[in-house]
């Protein structure tokens, strides 16, 4: 059953936004020693907590920011506290008016969901004909009822928004903070710091930028850096310690999922500062490789240099051939590729969202390039044949509605 199941070491994972790079070994085995794993966290083990707190150094290093939790135990739950951490601060200087969290429409879905539970009001901003942040209608929203801003840049449609500088100065300016959505930190690491362009708190995906298992693959780990001033509010542990007066309160157990920031941190100190920098350089090149590649058979969305992913739009193939992107994800199954992200982001109809990550050689980018003009040319000759796909794995295409409302959780031998 274990090899039935696809995952980063089985083949092409070129899952959109979610940077399923390879997870090297040796973080398994650095998490593994003893002296790691059979702690438990009320003892303190010196060890432990230096490599905690040189975990924090490092990252804030890499983010520009000044202080770090590690306690959310995923992306979304770090985006809760740092919105936490926004509100605390507004509370703290008689500024509760600040209701509104301004997010663009390319944003993580989890963005306005997140700004939601934490009991702000959500205004959307559109894009612009180039696929960034629309300057016209995101002043039009400014004003002294602004909280913050929540940012990931690059966006969605794996572009760098080149106005970022002034998009948070314009916010500083209302009197908001401004988010980083650090999704898709993995284009930049290195080059760039969130807290240079502008911005006063951050989240991180460990188990996506910094190669750690995630999905079904293992826990996540969600850690929130932000800039002194925001650091009294960050979360401690009732019993491990840590966390002033003013704290927004724990919001995960001891020190959040410690075996995932120990992978990460061996990652980091395996790369070093330069092996960082490559590493995110080259996960822009594959990503302009096999952009330039597929989009002979593909049209991409937003036709531009692009950074660590970029989206294809297939609503002309589904409107002249009645091929849809759903259809092109499950025929690359057959192809020995997971499919990329489907039908995100919204602003695209149609969407295949492909990220191939700095893991990948250039052998298996041609080979996807193939795979995909393999399709082309199937959904051109014989359309019909890719509403069957896949047709070359255990199971076939599940009807989605049926398994949803009458999910099947286990199998029923046939009786003897």
């Amino acid at each position: 059953l274990a090899k039935q199941v696809f995952g980063v070491v089985s083949g092409f994972y070129p899952l959109g936004s979610c940077t399923m790079k390879y997870n090297p070994r040796i973080n398994e085995r650095t998490s593994s020693l003893p002296g790691f794993a059979n702690i438990h966290p009320l003892q303190k083990a010196e060890g432990c907590v230096a490599a905690l707190k040189l975990a924090e150094e490092l990252l804030c290093e890499i983010t520009g920011m000044d202080a770090m939790s590690f306690q959310p135990a995923a992306g979304a739950h770090g985006e809760l506290l740092g919105l936490m951490l926004i509100k605390k601060h507004h509370e703290m200087n008689g500024q509760t008016h600040r209701r509104k969290i301004i997010i663009p429409d390319a944003a993580h879905g989890t963005n306005p969901a997140s700004a939601t539970m934490a009991d702000f009001d959500v205004v959307n901003v559109p894009s612009d004909a180039n696929g960034c942040v629309d300057m016209q209608a995101f002043e039009k929203v400014l004003g002294d009822d602004v909280a913050g801003l929540m940012l990931t840049n690059p966006n969605t449609l794996g572009l760098f928004d080149p106005n970022v500088l002034e998009i948070t100065g314009k916010i500083h300016a209302c009197g908001g903070l401004c988010y980083y959505d650090g999704a898709n930190l993995n284009a930049i690491m290195g080059q760039v710091r969130p807290g240079d362009m502008g911005f006063d708190v951050v989240h991180l995906n460990l188990h996506k930028t910094f190669s750690t298992p995630h999905g079904g693959g293992g826990p996540g780990s969600g850690p929130v850096g932000c800039k002194d001033f925001l650091a009294p509010y960050l979360p401690g542990s009732a019993l491990g310690g840590g966390g002033g007066p003013d704290s927004v309160g724990q919001v995960r157990a001891f020190y959040g999922n410690f075996a995932v920031t120990l992978r990460a941190l061996a990652y980091i100190l395996t790369l070093g500062a330069e092996g960082i920098r490559e590493a995110s350089q080259t996960a822009v090149l594959n990503a302009n490789y096999l952009m330039n590649k597929v989009k002979e058979d593909f049209p991409v969305a937003y036709d531009y240099p692009c950074m660590h992913e970029f989206v294809l739009t297939l609503e002309k193939m589904k409107a002249e051939k009645g091929v849809s992107a759903m259809d092109i994800a499950k025929g690359l199954i057959d192809h020995g590729m997971h499919p990329p992200t489907m039908y995100f982001p919204l602003i695209v109809h149609e969407a295949l969202m492909i990220e191939p990550t700095e893991t990948e050689s250039r052998e298996t980018l041609d080979e996807a390039a193939r795979a995909f003009h393999q399709l082309r040319l199937q959904a051109e000759n014989d359309p019909e044949s890719l509403h069957r796909a896949p047709v070359t794995t255990p199971v076939g295409r599940p009807d989605d509605v049926a398994a949803a409302r009458d999910p099947v959780l286990r199998y029923m031998f046939p009786e003897e």
